[in-house]
């Protein structure tokens, strides 16, 4: 097992890794379909590593990626810390938000199942629903926590005020906000919260769908059932751009004799209580993690990672675009 730092979450007894393996690629929805054997060897590679935090989500495969956690899991659960989420509900593989007390009813029982397990580490609620009072959906699972379903409560995709109305309802331990040096809208309010407030926050997206791993090319295509066939960063002229700035990143990153992906991951840890959530499907894609921990940036590393993004990226974008509807 490869020496990481780790973060306390409140609720949760077991200190968590600060690079968590993120399974939504491995669900196979929106990333080309699943590979199950290779996903099982991904999550085994991860917790050999130390990433002993797993977060996942019923949608990612509509329960795929849960089952195959589930599967992996399999005389190991004391090693892992489960994070999945609640709030999302689908129709003809098409999800909207839905935080009634009834769907997280109907959500917890079905990730149980799929998860083989009789509680859950960390639950998320994926997405705020406009038409749901946020207080119904917190006491909800402040009962789930009282239940002992679920040891701690998080927020993803919440604006600061939609956290406060939660955390006066429910103990609230984390937040899951995008976040990676390309998409940095969360500096303006919600990290200073975390920081003031003593949240933890997990960042998705820290490679920003595969960007900052620095093995794309302007040649790269992808196919329609791909998320990033939809974003607008991989869109022609921004695309381009983007590249341009992972080409500077990576003159950085050889400085410090590492990769382009092991910078943007230290950049995310850098920036406060934050755990970035590393996106794998194949084992070798687990490759550099232990590479991330033992240094840091500098002031001076991360002036120049301003300036070559100001320099480079004329039509910045963030990850609206992924944001599902509401009911």
């Amino acid at each position: 097992m490869i020496a990481q730092d780790t973060l306390s979450i409140p609720g949760i007894s077991t200190p968590v890794s600060r690079v968590a393996l993120g399974t939504w690629a491995i669900g196979g929805w929106m990333w080309g379909g699943p590979d199950d054997d290779n996903a099982i060897r991904t999550i085994h590679r991860a917790l050999d590593e130390g990433v002993n935090l797993l977060d996942t989500a019923p949608v990612y495969g509509f329960g795929h990626s849960e089952e195959v956690i589930g599967r992996a899991l399999a005389g190991r659960r004391d090693k892992a810390v489960i994070a999945t989420k609640v709030g999302l509900n689908w129709k003809d593989e098409k999800p909207f938000r839905d935080s009634t007390p009834a769907r997280i009813r109907q959500e917890i029982e079905e990730s149980l199942r799929r998860l083989k397990t009789d509680y859950i580490d960390l639950y998320q609620v994926h997405w705020p629903d406009d038409k749901t009072p946020i207080a119904e959906t917190a006491e909800t699972l402040a009962a789930l926590v009282r239940e002992g379903k679920v040891r701690a409560l998080g927020v993803s995709n919440y604006s600061v005020e939609q956290m406060e109305t939660f955390a006066a309802h429910a103990p609230l331990a984390t937040a899951q906000p995008p976040y990676n040096l390309f998409e940095r809208g969360i500096e303006a309010d919600i990290l200073p919260y975390l920081v003031r407030q003593k949240l933890v926050g997990l960042g998705y997206g820290p490679l920003c769908r595969g960007l900052l791993a620095g093995r794309m090319t302007a040649d790269t295509t992808f196919p329609k059932d791909d998320l990033r066939s939809a974003d607008p960063k991989f869109q022609a002229l921004r695309f381009a751009q983007y590249l341009a700035a992972v080409d500077r990143l990576r003159a950085l990153a050889e400085r410090h004799g590492t990769s382009v992906m092991v910078l943007a991951i230290r950049w995310v840890l850098d920036q406060g209580p934050m755990i970035a959530l590393w996106g794998a499907r194949k084992p070798a894609q687990i490759d550099g993690v232990s590479d991330v921990f033992g240094w840091h940036l500098s002031d001076e590393d991360r002036a120049e990672i301003d300036a070559i993004l100001k320099e480079t990226i004329t039509d910045p974008v963030g990850p609206e675009f992924m944001a599902p509807p509401n009911r």
